[in-house]
């Protein structure tokens, strides 16, 4: 038979939630903010975290034009895929591109050559 405390932690951890930088639930609580123990990411246990996030997810072109999701860009350079022999040449057009969190690769678009994700930097808003 578990202790009655065991009960009152199991409700504890279920509320508390993943670390937003590495998505991992080895998460505990420290005063008033939450510290991940894998990457050491710290944040704050109020809403002040929502104020961040929405400032951080304004992903900008080589233009310094905002790019949303849904928007039509087009690459300024040539860019070569890791592992491949493929070269996404400067000019082609993406129609469609998606808008992703995490890492320093923030579009995820399909072109014709297959499915990628690329830096803003190198695209510029039609």
């Amino acid at each position: 038979m578990a202790p009655p405390n065991a009960n009152a932690v199991k409700e504890n951890m279920s509320t508390i939630p993943t670390c937003p930088q590495c998505t991992l639930e080895n998460v505990y609580q420290d005063r008033d903010n939450y510290v991940c123990a894998d990457c050491g990411y710290e944040w704050p246990m109020a809403g002040d975290a929502s104020a961040e996030d929405s400032t951080a997810s304004v992903v900008k072109d080589a233009n310094g034009n905002v790019l949303a999701n849904g928007d039509a860009v087009v690459l300024i350079k040539d860019l070569k895929v890791k592992g491949s022999s493929i070269t996404l040449k400067v000019g082609s057009k993406v129609k469609s591109i998606r808008l992703v969190d995490g890492g320093d690769h923030e579009v995820d678009c399909k072109m014709d050559a297959g499915s990628f994700m690329l830096k803003a930097c190198f695209l510029r808003k039609v």
